[in-house]
């Protein structure tokens, strides 16, 4: 054999250089296909639904519904609304549980038509009740999933668009934290 030159080193090889390595692989002959090796059949693990048929529809229909999302409700974050004219001294009672809570109703459990339907027949009750503070229970929306708190957006949603609601804010955490509201009635 000769001496390999720099160049033959890179892969250029000289026609030397290519004669001496067919002369080397002469006999060598070709396997043909490569061997197969025994694997299982690759099968997809069977696709698991994410979200229940129902849990589809109800997300089609709060989204088909006009009621605005305010992002605040969406998050543990406190409720905080008041009208115009109230002043910062009477929210700041509100928020510290000064008014005495003359009514409760606690929506756990229940859907988002159903809590709406009832919230509504509570408030007209309080108010034709004349009472002046109610605390509405809505929950935290721990089990609510991707949706987030359903209920607290949704009682938001309501009590802003409901003429005698002075204000309403997140409830003391020994009334129930984030997952309920004080609520200031007109009289």
């Amino acid at each position: 054999m000769s001496p390999r030159s720099p160049k033959s080193v890179s892969g250029t090889g000289t026609a030397e250089d290519l004669s001496l390595f067919r002369e080397a692989v002469r006999d060598v002959k070709p396997l043909g296909r490569p061997a197969q090796v025994a694997e299982a059949p690759s099968r997809r693990p069977r696709a698991a639904a994410r979200f229940t048929r129902a849990d589809r529809l109800a997300v089609l229909e709060e989204s088909l519904r006009d009621d605005v999302f305010d992002p605040a409700l969406a998050g543990g974050e406190e409720l905080v609304f008041h009208r115009a004219g109230i002043q910062t001294s009477e929210l700041r009672k509100l928020r510290r549980g000064d008014y005495r809570v003359q009514g409760e109703i606690d929506l756990h459990g229940l859907t988002v038509a159903e809590a709406k339907q009832v919230l509504r027949e509570f408030l007209a009750h309080a108010l034709m009740r004349q009472w002046r503070c109610v605390r509405i229970i809505h929950g935290k929306g721990l089990r609510s999933g991707h949706r987030g708190p359903v209920l607290k957006a949704m009682v938001g949603a309501v009590l802003r668009k409901v003429g005698p609601v002075l204000a309403f804010v997140s409830a003391r955490p020994v009334d129930g934290g984030t997952g309920a509201v004080y609520v200031l009635l007109s009289s």
